[in-house]
């Protein structure tokens, strides 16, 4: 099975349009927190983070510029029905879905 690809927002960034920072996105670090609480199981992904500011170019690489929103869950194999298509590749950008198939593919406990 080809890995499946997480990208998410590095944490600590700025926002050059605020002055109030450093941030983290609630959607990424949701998925951040699992990442960290089970390093063995992380390593079953392939886990990008990048840089806040677009464009994204790795993901639009894969999945196209208008799905570059983060996080996103790019699929090796056996997508699921509910997943979205672009540029070939099948992707999941709902966070609590990401969750969900992290628990169901790689063994990550279910979020309750």
């Amino acid at each position: 099975m080809a890995k499946d690809r997480i990208f998410l927002i590095a944490p600590g960034f700025t926002d050059p349009k605020r002055d109030d920072g450093p941030f983290i996105c609630p959607y990424c670090n949701q998925i951040e927190g699992i990442l960290a609480s089970f390093p063995d199981l992380a390593t079953k992904l392939e886990v990008t983070r990048l840089p806040f500011p677009r464009p994204r170019q790795p993901v639009i690489d894969l999945i196209g510029e208008d799905n570059q929103g983060l996080p996103v869950l790019v699929l090796g194999d056996n997508p699921p029905a509910d997943a979205k298509m672009a540029g070939g590749q099948y992707f999941i950008n709902d966070t609590s879905r990401i969750l969900a198939l992290l628990a169901e593919r790689h063994g990550f406990p279910k979020v309750h």
